[in-house]
């Protein structure tokens, strides 16, 4: 059995609001006890600069963050030098569009990519394909909202330098063929980008066995802190890329008319780095193989077919996505502006995120100003969702009364 209750136990939060609903973990996961010991740890007890100092405070500061890259390595069975700490997934995904596209992207190649993009994985490219004179192309969604290897075969040719695309779709919860996808793009040096933000806390990803060339994640979706994401990325690509940040402890060694950078992946972190949250990050990763990422899949998939289930047939209510690879639903009652629908969730301590989610094509391709959004993780259970239910039923009989009186 899967231990909600005793998970919970791990979640301040939970201690605060014990009738607290949360159903937005795609925007942002809630954080355990032992990810905040472990950051209060670093500035109550070593909390100084990494790198720099001949101190022995220093080197215990160097020691947990470079332990923290370790982690993050194994965790994606990558190469300590194959993983550069960023903000975020989006900033991530930005440096790598400017780092690359700075010689390899010109007049005439294509960038592919999909409608079911989160904004940082389509704008990047959509800005640098205006100032490059490239093409950005994408692939056609399938009538339900799916990339297909075979639509995607029907837009690809030798004209297709990068290929941009999430693993799982952040409002309609869909994987990516990337199986298929990746291999047949090698087939043309094409190089292939992994949005990756909504697949590393729901199950194993292994960037070796899936071959990706590129890959990006935030720390926070996965139990760790804001401020820090990561980017993956193959050594030899790496090798071959300038950084777009110069300053502080990326450099080897200055002249009056040049620099040395250092090695991968410390000349792509200029500055000092947000040294907590990146330890913080290492304690996330120690808890989800604790419990167990196939447990986690496993445990969510089961409440989310439960909450198809109870959902299925309520009259007024419209589903987007009722076969989704990772647990989240796309919804709205009809008639009803998402975020008017969203208040009175939060009315019944129900936290479910409305609106595009940083992904306007997908509202554009439903033909919606936006949908209602529930994500569930491994702290929610039967009992989230039958919460979830009545007030989905409380919420559409309001909005039918309110009708009638108009």
């Amino acid at each position: 059995m899967f231990a909600v209750k005793k998970i919970r136990e791990k979640f301040p939060i939970y201690k605060k609001f014990p009738n607290l609903v949360y159903l937005d973990s795609g925007a942002t996961s809630l954080k355990p006890q032992p990810v905040l010991d472990k950051m209060n740890e670093y500035y109550s007890e070593y909390g100084v600069n990494i790198h720099r100092g001949v101190y022995e405070l220093s080197f215990q500061a160097t020691d947990e963050y470079d332990m923290a890259r370790e982690k993050v390595a194994r965790f994606l069975n990558a190469k300590t030098e194959e993983i550069i700490f960023t903000a975020n997934t989006t900033d991530a995904l930005n440096k790598l569009a400017l780092m690359y596209s700075k010689e390899n992207i010109g007049p005439g190649d294509v960038v592919l990519t999909s409608e079911l993009e989160h904004h940082s994985s389509l704008l990047p490219w959509m800005k640098i394909c205006e100032e490059k004179q490239a093409e950005l192309r994408y692939i056609p969604l399938n009538p339900e909202g799916r990339i297909t290897f075979e639509n995607f075969k029907k837009v690809f040719d030798d004209k297709v330098k990068v290929v941009a695309l999430t693993y799982v779709s952040n409002v309609m919860g869909y994987k990516t063929p990337l199986e298929e996808i990746i291999p047949f793009a090698h087939q043309n040096g094409s190089v292939v980008i992994v949005d990756a933000a909504q697949a590393v806390q729901h199950f194993k990803v292994d960037v070796k066995e899936m071959d990706c060339d590129f890959l990006a994640f935030s720390g926070h979706k996965m139990l760790g802190p804001t401020g820090v994401g990561v980017l993956y990325g193959k050594k030899r690509y790496l090798n071959q890329l300038k950084p777009v940040f110069y300053g502080g402890d990326m450099n080897q060694d200055v002249y009056l008319d040049r620099v040395e950078i250092k090695e991968i992946p410390y000349c792509f972190e200029a500055g000092t780095p947000p040294i907590a949250e990146i330890i913080g990050l290492g304690k996330a990763i120690d808890c989800l193989e604790e419990i167990g990422l196939e447990n986690i899949e496993n445990h969510c998939h089961g409440v989310y077919l439960y909450a198809m289930e109870k959902l299925s047939g309520i009259k007024g209510l419209t589903i987007y996505n009722k076969n989704a690879d990772i647990p989240i639903i796309a919804f709205n009652i009809d008639d009803v502006h998402p975020h008017d629908a969203a208040t009175c969730f939060d009315q019944d301590n129900i936290c479910i995120r409305a609106g595009h989610h940083c992904a306007q094509l997908v509202s554009k391709w439903l033909k919606c100003t936006g949908t209602l959004r529930a994500s569930i993780y491994l702290y929610n259970d039967k009992n989230d969702i039958d919460k979830f239910v009545i007030s989905v039923k409380e919420t559409i009989k309001l909005f039918q009364k309110l009708e009638g009186v108009q």
